[in-house]
């Protein structure tokens, strides 16, 4: 048993970038996790980790030593489940990590139905726009919408949603309705944070148009975006999943139906190693689940 937490210790020091951190997390003292490590180091012969007063840092047999032990790790937690006949039925805690809007919109409803499916597992939904890197944060399943990930991680695709122009029925009660894209610089344009650029559309025929819309509103969440259009402030350019709800109930309206915008990409992200059977249930159940929003 030393000898797996002293693996352990070496996997966490890696990825958490020092012994202290690992040392937190696995709820011992630093001198504990140098011991093991240290230890570990003799029996294989060789040096694993280069250490400073701040940081560990993996050596070049450290570093292909790393991978092998990760996957020690996870049979170690497969086999322990096998004894305790428990691979059968998906047991244990999944932790979750999605952008702030789809988890309150979706996600967290999805997991709600996930629990009561699965009965033994646990899930920690954590919700961030700001990327989690699933192995240093130990998340099992990140769902990331957009942006370059890092070629060390397995993705898959999870949805393609496209991007309608909308407002509330008060607003067009008070503003011309536009007709074509040239109308829309005379109206109240509301758009998340961030550098400024034109409004790129894509029309059903395959044209496309890029407008200059001046910027009345911007702002760096996605739910106060959505709930600034649902009060009236303006026209905004919304992924499906965030608006079909409101557009079936006439909260909204959506506007030049012949026209999107460019197109949200999600994925469905994770470390690329073998999934415990309880990871695996969650990943095929977003899978199926998600594209549907």
């Amino acid at each position: 048993m030393d000898r797996l937490r002293a693996i352990a210790a070496f996997v966490r020091a890696v990825e958490l970038g020092g012994l202290s951190a690992a040392a937190r997390e696995l709820r011992t003292t630093q001198p504990t996790v140098s011991k093991l490590v240290a230890g570990l180091e003799r029996d294989l012969g060789v040096r694993l980790l280069q250490r400073s007063s701040t940081r560990a840092t993996p050596t070049d047999e450290g570093l292909r030593f790393l991978a092998s032990a990760r996957q020690l790790l996870v049979d170690y937690d497969e086999a322990v489940a096998e004894l305790g006949q428990q691979t059968r039925v998906p047991h244990g805690l999944v932790r979750i990590s999605a952008p702030v809007a789809l988890g309150e919109l979706h996600l967290n409803r999805l997991m709600l139905q996930a629990l009561q499916e699965h009965p033994q597992l646990r899930i920690e939904l954590v919700l961030e726009d700001r990327f989690i890197d699933p192995v240093e944060e130990r998340i099992d399943l990140a769902v990331r919408i957009g942006g370059v990930l890092p070629q060390d991680l397995a993705a898959h695709p999870l949805a393609v949603w496209p991007r309608y122009l909308v407002a509330s029925p008060g607003y067009l009660a008070r503003k011309s309705r536009p007709r074509r894209p040239s109308d829309l610089p005379g109206h109240d344009y509301l758009r998340y944070a961030g550098p400024d650029a034109p409004l790129v559309l894509d029309a059903s025929d395959g044209r496309n148009v890029s407008v200059e819309v001046p910027v009345r509103y911007r702002v760096n969440s996605a739910i106060a975006l959505l709930e600034a259009v649902r009060s009236g402030a303006g026209i905004s350019l919304q992924p499906r999943w965030m608006v079909d709800d409101l557009l079936r109930r006439g909260e909204l309206v959506r506007l030049l139906p012949q026209w999107t915008g460019p197109a949200q990409t999600a994925r469905l992200v994770h470390a690329p190693r073998r999934q415990p059977m309880r990871v695996q249930v969650l990943k095929d159940f977003l899978l199926a689940t998600v594209p549907k929003l």
